[in-house]
């Protein structure tokens, strides 16, 4: 493989992940912060989930997302659901107010990103969209 394409995508992605990082440290994007709005997106999407498959799919540790979890449900945007079959367990689900909050998030983050893009055609933002996705994937797998 050519190093030059690999050393630029490289470098692209380092400064794409400073960017992020601050734009959402420093620029807050909606309400909720970056952990808050993927667990409640990741579950709105998928339905309930327990913490243990919520920590395998962002590969974090389950104290992590626990906490997180926890900060949400006081806040009233999930709530646990007794698992029928284990008294111990429970998935979490998102609330009416945790999906409303998070539309909210998601059409401030959209519209963001849509001011970001709009000089590009749709299949430019269609082909940016799925070389993402397909990052996405070859990163995960490597976690």
């Amino acid at each position: 493989m050519e190093k030059r394409p690999i050393e630029t995508i490289e470098l692209e992605m380092s400064i794409l992940s400073r960017r992020l990082t601050s734009m959402s440290t420093y620029k807050k994007l909606g309400m909720l912060d970056f952990s808050a709005y993927l667990l409640l997106r990741q579950i709105a999407s998928h339905g309930s989930a327990g913490v243990k498959a919520l920590s395998e799919e962002f590969r974090l540790d389950i104290s992590t997302i626990s906490r997180q979890a926890s900060t949400l449900e006081q806040k009233g945007y999930l709530f646990r659901e007794p698992d029928p079959q284990d008294g111990r367990a429970y998935t979490l689900q998102i609330s009416e107010l945790g999906l409303n909050m998070l539309k909210q998030n998601m059409d401030i983050r959209q519209d963001k990103v849509g001011k970001m893009l709009e000089d590009w055609t749709e299949e430019e933002r269609e082909n940016f969209g799925q070389l993402l996705q397909k990052l996405n994937d070859a990163i995960f797998r490597e976690m």
